[in-house]
Protein backbone atom coordinates (compact mmCIF):
# COMPACT_ATOMS: atom_id res chain seq x y z
CA UNK A 1 0.00 0.00 0.00
CA UNK A 2 1.27 3.69 -0.80
CA UNK A 3 2.08 6.15 1.61
CA UNK A 4 -0.69 8.36 -0.26
CA UNK A 5 -3.54 5.44 -0.43
CA UNK A 6 -2.90 4.65 3.60
CA UNK A 7 -3.48 8.09 4.06
CA UNK A 8 -6.18 8.33 2.43
CA UNK A 9 -7.53 5.37 4.07
CA UNK A 10 -6.85 6.52 7.47
CA UNK A 11 -8.64 9.86 6.67
CA UNK A 12 -11.40 8.08 5.97
CA UNK A 13 -12.00 5.86 8.88
CA UNK A 14 -11.29 9.00 11.12
CA UNK A 15 -14.29 10.41 9.10
CA UNK A 16 -16.84 7.46 9.24
CA UNK A 17 -15.78 7.38 12.65
CA UNK A 18 -16.69 10.60 13.93
CA UNK A 19 -20.10 10.22 11.79
CA UNK A 20 -20.79 8.02 14.36
CA UNK A 21 -22.95 8.50 17.87
CA UNK A 22 -20.47 8.34 20.67
CA UNK A 23 -21.51 6.16 23.48
CA UNK A 24 -20.13 6.28 26.80
CA UNK A 25 -19.03 2.89 28.24
CA UNK A 26 -21.56 1.05 30.69
CA UNK A 27 -21.24 -1.82 33.62
CA UNK A 28 -23.03 -4.46 30.88
CA UNK A 29 -26.13 -4.71 31.81
CA UNK A 30 -27.07 -1.75 33.62
CA UNK A 31 -30.34 -1.27 34.48
CA UNK A 32 -30.22 1.05 37.44
CA UNK A 33 -29.79 1.93 41.49
CA UNK A 34 -31.15 -1.33 43.36
CA UNK A 35 -30.48 -0.05 46.87
CA UNK A 36 -28.49 2.21 49.42
CA UNK A 37 -26.73 0.84 52.36
CA UNK A 38 -26.43 3.04 55.19
CA UNK A 39 -25.27 1.68 58.76
CA UNK A 40 -27.15 2.58 61.96
CA UNK A 41 -26.28 2.47 65.73
CA UNK A 42 -29.35 0.27 66.45
CA UNK A 43 -31.08 -1.68 63.24
CA UNK A 44 -34.19 -2.75 64.92
CA UNK A 45 -34.64 1.01 65.96
CA UNK A 46 -33.92 2.36 62.74
CA UNK A 47 -36.77 -0.30 60.73
CA UNK A 48 -38.88 0.74 62.97
CA UNK A 49 -38.85 4.76 62.00
CA UNK A 50 -38.77 3.44 58.58
CA UNK A 51 -41.52 1.78 59.08
CA UNK A 52 -43.86 3.01 61.70
CA UNK A 53 -43.07 6.84 61.03
CA UNK A 54 -41.74 7.34 57.33
CA UNK A 55 -44.19 4.39 56.17
CA UNK A 56 -41.60 1.94 54.37
CA UNK A 57 -42.33 -1.60 54.40
CA UNK A 58 -40.17 -4.04 55.76
CA UNK A 59 -38.86 -6.76 53.40
CA UNK A 60 -36.51 -8.95 55.00
CA UNK A 61 -33.48 -9.30 57.72
CA UNK A 62 -30.55 -11.36 57.60
CA UNK A 63 -27.15 -11.79 59.24
CA UNK A 64 -25.22 -11.91 61.55
CA UNK A 65 -21.52 -12.13 59.88
CA UNK A 66 -18.08 -12.11 60.96
CA UNK A 67 -15.01 -13.90 60.33
CA UNK A 68 -12.95 -14.53 63.61
CA UNK A 69 -9.72 -15.56 61.96
CA UNK A 70 -9.68 -14.88 58.14
CA UNK A 71 -9.67 -11.74 56.16
CA UNK A 72 -13.53 -12.18 55.08
CA UNK A 73 -15.28 -9.05 55.98
CA UNK A 74 -12.27 -6.86 54.61
CA UNK A 75 -12.01 -8.88 50.99
CA UNK A 76 -15.59 -8.53 50.76
CA UNK A 77 -16.88 -5.11 52.25
CA UNK A 78 -13.82 -3.22 52.96
CA UNK A 79 -13.37 -3.06 56.58
CA UNK A 80 -11.82 -4.02 59.34
CA UNK A 81 -11.34 -7.96 59.70
CA UNK A 82 -12.70 -8.39 62.87
CA UNK A 83 -16.01 -6.23 62.14
CA UNK A 84 -18.94 -8.19 62.57
CA UNK A 85 -22.58 -7.27 60.86
CA UNK A 86 -24.97 -7.86 63.70
CA UNK A 87 -28.36 -8.09 61.39
CA UNK A 88 -28.97 -6.16 57.53
CA UNK A 89 -32.18 -5.28 56.95
CA UNK A 90 -34.57 -4.07 53.76
CA UNK A 91 -37.10 -1.54 53.33
CA UNK A 92 -38.50 -0.45 50.49
CA UNK A 93 -40.50 2.87 50.41
CA UNK A 94 -43.08 3.68 47.70
CA UNK A 95 -41.69 3.45 44.29
CA UNK A 96 -38.40 4.10 45.27
CA UNK A 97 -35.34 1.66 45.05
CA UNK A 98 -34.74 -0.17 48.28
CA UNK A 99 -32.97 0.89 51.47
CA UNK A 100 -30.15 -1.45 53.41
CA UNK A 101 -29.43 -1.13 56.92
CA UNK A 102 -26.61 -2.47 58.59
CA UNK A 103 -25.95 -3.01 61.98
CA UNK A 104 -22.06 -3.14 62.60
CA UNK A 105 -19.43 -3.77 65.58
CA UNK A 106 -16.32 -2.92 64.84
CA UNK A 107 -12.71 -2.15 66.91
CA UNK A 108 -12.13 0.83 64.72
CA UNK A 109 -15.74 2.21 64.11
CA UNK A 110 -16.32 5.59 63.87
CA UNK A 111 -19.08 6.54 65.83
CA UNK A 112 -19.78 10.77 64.12
CA UNK A 113 -21.57 11.19 61.12
CA UNK A 114 -20.95 13.15 58.74
CA UNK A 115 -22.20 16.13 58.28
CA UNK A 116 -23.32 16.83 54.07
CA UNK A 117 -20.16 19.36 53.62
CA UNK A 118 -17.97 16.21 54.48
CA UNK A 119 -16.56 13.87 51.96
CA UNK A 120 -18.54 10.71 52.02
CA UNK A 121 -21.32 12.96 53.51
CA UNK A 122 -25.05 11.68 51.96
CA UNK A 123 -28.61 12.01 52.88
CA UNK A 124 -31.55 9.98 51.04
CA UNK A 125 -34.71 11.98 49.38
CA UNK A 126 -38.01 10.68 49.69
CA UNK A 127 -40.33 12.02 46.74
CA UNK A 128 -43.61 13.14 48.65
CA UNK A 129 -46.96 14.17 46.55
CA UNK A 130 -47.70 17.38 49.48
CA UNK A 131 -44.85 18.41 50.78
CA UNK A 132 -46.53 20.87 52.81
CA UNK A 133 -48.57 17.94 54.65
CA UNK A 134 -45.65 15.82 54.68
CA UNK A 135 -43.25 18.48 56.56
CA UNK A 136 -46.65 18.89 59.20
CA UNK A 137 -47.02 15.35 59.20
CA UNK A 138 -43.48 14.80 60.28
CA UNK A 139 -43.04 17.40 63.14
CA UNK A 140 -46.19 16.14 64.37
CA UNK A 141 -44.50 13.11 64.90
CA UNK A 142 -41.49 14.92 66.57
CA UNK A 143 -39.44 14.28 63.98
CA UNK A 144 -36.72 17.30 63.56
CA UNK A 145 -36.75 19.33 60.45
CA UNK A 146 -34.58 22.38 59.18
CA UNK A 147 -35.67 24.98 57.64
CA UNK A 148 -38.69 24.89 54.82
CA UNK A 149 -40.34 23.76 52.70
CA UNK A 150 -37.99 25.59 50.41
CA UNK A 151 -39.17 26.05 46.91
CA UNK A 152 -36.62 26.52 44.10
CA UNK A 153 -37.54 29.34 41.81
CA UNK A 154 -34.90 29.89 39.75
CA UNK A 155 -32.35 27.57 37.45
CA UNK A 156 -32.70 24.12 36.06
CA UNK A 157 -34.05 22.91 39.45
CA UNK A 158 -37.09 25.44 39.35
CA UNK A 159 -40.10 23.86 40.07
CA UNK A 160 -39.16 21.57 43.06
CA UNK A 161 -39.47 22.03 46.52
CA UNK A 162 -37.23 20.68 49.54
CA UNK A 163 -36.82 19.79 53.17
CA UNK A 164 -34.49 18.43 55.13
CA UNK A 165 -34.90 16.34 57.99
CA UNK A 166 -32.81 14.36 60.88
CA UNK A 167 -33.69 10.88 61.54
CA UNK A 168 -33.56 9.97 65.43
CA UNK A 169 -29.63 8.78 65.33
CA UNK A 170 -29.02 12.22 63.76
CA UNK A 171 -28.68 11.08 59.75
CA UNK A 172 -29.76 13.65 57.23
CA UNK A 173 -32.83 12.68 54.94
CA UNK A 174 -34.69 15.27 52.45
CA UNK A 175 -38.25 14.62 51.26
CA UNK A 176 -38.68 16.53 47.84
CA UNK A 177 -41.80 17.05 45.39
CA UNK A 178 -41.70 18.57 42.05
CA UNK A 179 -45.48 17.82 40.79
CA UNK A 180 -45.51 20.02 37.60
CA UNK A 181 -41.66 19.07 36.68
CA UNK A 182 -38.39 20.71 37.16
CA UNK A 183 -37.33 23.76 34.61
CA UNK A 184 -34.26 21.97 32.79
CA UNK A 185 -36.48 19.04 31.32
CA UNK A 186 -37.65 21.19 28.69
CA UNK A 187 -34.36 21.20 26.63
CA UNK A 188 -32.85 17.93 28.22
CA UNK A 189 -31.62 14.84 26.17
CA UNK A 190 -31.48 13.07 29.71
CA UNK A 191 -34.32 13.59 32.04
CA UNK A 192 -33.95 12.00 36.00
CA UNK A 193 -35.49 8.83 37.01
CA UNK A 194 -38.89 10.33 38.91
CA UNK A 195 -41.04 7.94 41.36
CA UNK A 196 -43.94 9.67 39.76
CA UNK A 197 -43.13 7.83 36.30
CA UNK A 198 -40.75 5.15 37.04
CA UNK A 199 -40.85 3.59 33.68
CA UNK A 200 -39.69 6.70 31.91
Amino acid sequence: MTKLRAMLVLATLALSASALPVAADSIPGLRGHDHTGITVPDVKAATAFFTDVLGCSHAMSFGPFSDDKGTFMQDVVNVNPRAVIDEISIVRCGYGSNIELFQYESPDQVKTLPKNSDIGGHHIALYVDDIVKAAEYLRSKNVKTMQGPIPVNEGPASGQSILYFLTPWGMQMELISYPKGMAYEKSAKTVLWSTIEPMK
